[in-house]
């Protein structure tokens, strides 16, 4: 089931435990609260956290920050789903287009983007610590 965080929300100390190697560094909350831009959907099963997705919606522009799945629940069409509902959020808020940024080594993540129609527009040369990112674009409306 997937469900929007809400800044005031008591899951948000579980989502963050959930993925303290993101969210970790980041306060969901803070971020929630400082940022009116920002959108936080989560995945449950069984009442846990297994899943996230972070995105911005900048006025007609939509931005993934960050897509997560927990590693033993992989390869269960979760961040398919999880992409879905944002790009559905998306539409409904007449997004023009949807970008990402994403490791080139990362090859499961390009070929989930690739498989919902985000297309490669640009390299980003040592983008990730010196490992080149690729940006990637969905265009909503032309």
């Amino acid at each position: 089931m997937i469900k929007k965080i809400e800044k005031e929300d008591a899951r948000i100390d579980e989502l963050e435990n959930s993925f303290p190697q993101i969210l970790g560094k980041n306060s969901v909350r803070k971020r929630l609260e400082s940022n009116p831009f920002t959108n936080y959907l989560i995945y449950e099963k069984e009442g846990e956290i297994i899943g996230f997705i972070n995105y911005d919606v900048i006025y007609d522009r939509g931005e993934l920050v960050d897509l997560m799945v927990l590693e033993r629940e992989e390869n269960q069409g979760i961040g398919t789903k999880l992409l879905e509902a944002m790009i559905k959020d998306c539409v409904e808020k007449q997004v023009k287009s949807i970008t990402l940024e994403v490791k080139i080594t990362n090859q499961k993540a390009i070929h989930l983007y690739e498989k919902l129609h985000f297309k490669k527009v640009a390299m980003r040369r040592g983008y990730y610590q010196g490992i080149d990112g690729i940006l990637m674009e969905k265009e909503l409306i032309e």
